[in-house]
């Protein structure tokens, strides 16, 4: 399937990137970086804040489903720093 009609190929070619860097980035192995996602931004006219978006939300859904917030959770020590 190819979203907007574009191949990984034709989209690292337009960002001036390896070909590669948007097959890792698809196959869930590879996070956008500042730098991608500013040559994202620059190609389809948005922010670059949208693509670290997205990034986080997916680094969070991640998590969760890996169930590394509730490790997390019983880990940590919460400070009540009101009190300090």
């Amino acid at each position: 399937m190819k979203p907007l009609g574009l191949s990984r190929n034709r989209l690292a070619i337009a960002l001036g990137v390896p070909a590669q860097r948007i097959g890792q980035i698809v196959k869930g192995k590879r996070a956008i970086t500042t730098d991608t996602a500013l040559r994202l931004a620059a190609c389809f006219g948005t922010t670059p804040q949208l693509w670290l978006n997205l990034q986080t939300e997916y680094d969070l859904r991640r998590a969760k489903r890996d169930r590394l917030a509730e490790a997390i959770r019983a880990e940590v020590r919460p400070l009540n720093v009101a009190q300090a």
